[in-house]
């Protein structure tokens, strides 16, 4: 008898709303998001905020410290603009500083690994963050608030800490050995050396991040060059040569977040617009070019394509491994977040950012309360392979943020995070939105498999009995069930806009217990 850890029907509510929405896996971070909307504000503007506001209330998934990619489509016009803030390895960064024991490391990749684990906790493992300066650039090419109003929500929130519930304290107890590596991140999360824990019976909890909030501040009246060029430039750099990293404020000062032309392909009737370069974009590309080869018919999709569907990811994962360097543990837990945001006019912005590690690099600054990256871990420790480690490097992501477009027009936005997991999942909703027409709602709550490498094909036990035998005859596959920890389809979240009627709709994913879609009616 196979064992199942729940025994429940879990649903996520979809959001309708004739003016704007915003789909988060933190819903106090969708509220902010729907309130500057409410206020005048557009999808940049909100997006921007709710960016920020994560780092205060979803602070180990991303944050100031960390980086990402945000896909933006104007109302009324069919380009999309990409705002790279991805990582980049410190110019000082010498790979023989890294140097391999002989062993394996199996947590999120699976690389020789590297003495003392440098290269996935602690100062050397950070890759120079993006977050900020990312942040800014879209406000400022975009936006139509000012700086200082789209942080105003995150300082609030910060100053009044997070409430400690049972998914705070179990997403600290599952890293509480590494985050007690280091007295700064020990400090904050490990209060009297334990998980903080809200006592039965009692009134909620505030955890308080120590320094976020003056940070914030700092950053809405100085400006976010100051993160690069300023005080808090400073502050960082002394910070991390003080706990023996290399990022210096060359490294800094040398730092710009750009725009980049996406990925842009048709499939079916409808124009993808992808994150470039260094992202899953291409693997997903790839995967869209195969599906367009086969002809899916009905309202939902049978067992002929989810063998189409494991084909396909098996072969661009093959791919990516091959070309791209990228050899991601599909079991291990990672800290990407995304969201979504549809304003009136019908602007779409789709984000995914992420400090790559649950928890980045198990390392707060002690001086600004920026918990940072582990961006380095993204790199491969051999010398000689495509994404080797180096000096001055962009490393290969898993970021998929998305972006369709029918007849010029944006009709939905999504993307998702869990690693390697993300773009399987992006692949069969875009499927399941283009394909079959479906509504977010349905197509979040239809079964999905995982075929993001390794020996089987992960199956939804709700998956349809001749779906499941049909892959059986191909794939050995796994039972995997949809819980809410670990993750094992990932965590995705859309937007979508009925053109015809002008109604916007959005949905986060379901298993998530923060997870939520807000309109500006809703505040």
């Amino acid at each position: 008898m196979t064992y199942r850890t729940q025994n429940w029907k879990v649903t996520k509510p979809i959001v309708r709303s004739q003016r704007g929405v915003v789909s988060s896996q933190n819903r106090l971070a969708a509220e902010v998001g729907a309130q500057v909307l409410a206020s005048g504000g557009n999808a940049v503007d909100a997006a921007v905020a709710t960016g920020f506001a994560l780092a205060a209330c979803e602070p180990w998934n991303s944050g100031l410290g960390g980086i990402g990619f945000m896909l933006i489509a104007p109302a009324g016009a069919e380009r999309v603009h990409v705002v790279d803030f991805g990582p980049i390895s410190p110019r000082k960064l010498d790979p023989a500083d890294f140097p391999l024991t002989g062993g394996m490391k199996q947590e999120l990749f699976t690389w020789p690994a590297v003495l003392d684990d440098r290269n996935v906790h602690g100062p050397m493992a950070i890759a120079v963050p993006g977050h900020v300066d990312g942040m800014g650039l879209a406000l400022e090419r975009f936006g139509s608030k000012s700086w200082r109003e789209v942080l105003s929500p995150a300082i609030r929130l910060a100053e009044r800490g997070m409430n400690v519930d049972w998914y705070l304290t179990l997403k600290v107890a599952t890293m509480a050995k590494e985050l007690a590596r280091y007295p700064s991140t020990r400090s904050v999360w490990l209060p009297d050396g334990f998980p903080p824990v809200t006592p039965v019976g009692s009134a909620s909890q505030q955890l308080v991040l120590t320094g976020l909030a003056e940070t914030l501040k700092q950053l809405a009246k100085a400006g976010r060059r100051d993160f690069y060029e300023g005080a808090l430039a400073r502050a960082i750099v002394a910070d991390v040569h003080e706990l023996g990293g290399i990022i210096d404020a060359e490294d800094l000062a040398h730092y710009r977040a750009r725009l980049v032309e996406p990925i842009a392909l048709d499939y079916r009737d409808a124009r993808l617009s992808l994150a470039p370069a260094l992202s899953a974009g291409p693997s997903m590309a790839r995967s869209l070019q195969g599906l367009a080869a086969h002809r899916f018919e009905g309202q939902a999709p049978d067992a002929a394509a989810f063998v189409t569907y494991a084909r396909e990811l098996r072969a661009a994962f093959d791919e990516r491994l091959r070309t791209l360097g990228d050899v991601l543990d599909p079991r291990a837990p990672t800290s990407t977040t995304h969201f979504n945001v549809v304003d009136r006019d019908g602007t779409m912005v789709a984000v995914t950012q992420t400090l790559l590690s649950v928890f980045g690099a198990r390392l707060v600054l002690p001086s600004t309360g920026i918990l940072m990256n582990n961006g380095i871990f993204w790199f491969d420790p051999r010398p000689g392979v495509p994404n080797a480690l180096g000096p001055g490097k962009r490393p290969l992501t898993n970021m998929c943020p998305v972006i369709a477009h029918r007849n010029a027009k944006a009709q939905f936005a999504l993307g998702g995070s869990g690693g390697r997991k993300i773009f399987p999942a992006i692949l069969q909703l875009v499927s399941m939105l283009v394909d079959y027409g479906m509504s977010l709602e349905t197509a979040w709550h239809s079964a999905r498999i995982d075929a993001s490498g390794g020996e089987s094909v992960g199956v939804d036990p709700n998956l349809a009995a001749d779906a499941r035998a049909a892959l059986a005859r191909e794939f050995a596959l796994a039972d995997t069930e949809l819980l809410v920890y670990p993750t094992q389809f990932a965590c995705p979240s859309g937007v979508m806009r009925d053109w015809a009627s002008g109604e916007n709709s959005g949905i986060a994913d379901v298993m998530s217990p923060w997870s939520g879609a807000v309109s500006e009616e809703m505040i």
